[in-house]
C-alpha cells in the first residue's frame, strides 16, 4: 500500500515525511513564469536521497515549460491533474492532454506519469465520466489518482464561488469522492490506482476497506491548522501524517512482520 503525501515544498519537511515512512512525497510547481525554484529542486533531491519517491505537479500545460521543468527537477513521477470535464461531458482538451503525456514519456522514459481521474461526490458520480476518462488515459499513464470533482447531480460545479480550489485543475477540495465509483475504477484499471480526496487519519481505514486501492494520498487531510481553525496550505501536521501511516501499516501485518525480520 503506497502512502503519498502532498504538498511538500521544503527540504526540511521532506526529511520529516521520509522519516515518518511516506512512500511518495509530492510537490507542486506553482508558476510557469517562475518554474525554476532551487529550494523545490533540493526538496526533490532530499526525498530521493531519503529512500522515498518524488512526485511533481506542474500547474501549467505548455509542453515546452513542462519539459524544461522536468529536466531541471528530475522527479521520479510527474503528476498531471488538469480538469478533464465540461458541462457537456468530456473537455475538448482531453486528446491534447493525452498527447502531452505521450510526449513526456518519449522525452523522459525514466519518469513515470500519474494522471488524476475525477470522481464526483457520493451520489453524484454518475455525471462524471470517470471510467471513460480512465480508458482514454490508461495507455499514456503509469498511475491513476482519484480526486474529487465537486459537481451536483446535473454536473454543475457546486464548489465555493463556482470554482475548484485551483482553477483548471482537480484536487485539494478536502471532500471525499464516491468510494463505490473509486472501487469500480480500481477493478477496471490495469495500472495502479491511488485513492485521494478528503483522506486523513480519521477515515483512512474505512477508505482502504471500501476501495482497496494500490495506494492512498492525503493533502488537506494532513495539513496543519492555523489559530483561526483554517487549514494551512503547504504545511503538514506531522502527527496527522504519522497517525495515517501507522493506520495503513497496521492494516498490512505481512509487511510489518517482514520489516521486523530485516536486520538493522
Amino acid at each position: 500500500m503506497i502512502i503519498q503525501i502532498y504538498e511538500i515544498q521544503s527540504p526540511a519537511e521532506a526529511e520529516k515525511m521520509a522519516a515518518i515512512g511516506v512512500d511518495h512525497i509530492g510537490s507542486v510547481v506553482l508558476s510557469e513564469s517562475e518554474w525554476r525554484v532551487p529550494q523545490l529542486r533540493e526538496t526533490v533531491r532530499v526525498v530521493q536521497s531519503g529512500g522515498a519517491r518524488s512526485s511533481l505537479i506542474p500547474l501549467f500545460n505548455r509542453l515546452e515549460s513542462i519539459l524544461l521543468s522536468l529536466e531541471y527537477y528530475r522527479p521520479d513521477i510527474v503528476h498531471f491533474c488538469q480538469t478533464l470535464t465540461s458541462s457537456d461531458g468530456l473537455s475538448d482538451a482531453v486528446s491534447g492532454y493525452v498527447q502531452l503525456q505521450q510526449k513526456v514519456k518519449e522525452r523522459f522514459p525514466d519518469i513515470e506519469v500519474m494522471r488524476t481521474i475525477p470522481i464526483g461526490l457520493d451520489g453524484h458520480s454518475s455525471v462524471v465520466p470517470t471510467l471513460e476518462l480512465a480508458a482514454i488515459f490508461e495507455p499514456a499513464s503509469d498511475w491513476f489518482l482519484t480526486d474529487t470533482l465537486v459537481v451536483d447531480a446535473a454536473g454543475a460545479d457546486i464548489s465555493v464561488d463556482g470554482q475548484q480550489p485551483v482553477a483548471g485543475f482537480v484536487g485539494i477540495t478536502g471532500r471525499t469522492c464516491d468510494w463505490q465509483m473509486a472501487r469500480r475504477l480500481v477493478e477496471a484499471s490495469r495500472i495502479p490506482v491511488i485513492l485521494a480526496g478528503g483522506i486523513g487519519p480519521d477515515n483512512i481505514a474505512r477508505a482502504i476497506e471500501a476501495v482497496r486501492p494500490a495506494g492512498v494520498d492525503s493533502c488537506t487531510g494532513t495539513n496543519a491548522v492555523g489559530p483561526d481553525g483554517s487549514l494551512i496550505r503547504f504545511q503538514k501536521d506531522p502527527a496527522k501524517v504519522e497517525a495515517l501511516v501507522q493506520t495503513v501499516r497496521s492494516m498490512q501485518p505481512e509487511r510489518a512482520e517482514k520489516e521486523k525480520s530485516i536486520p538493522c
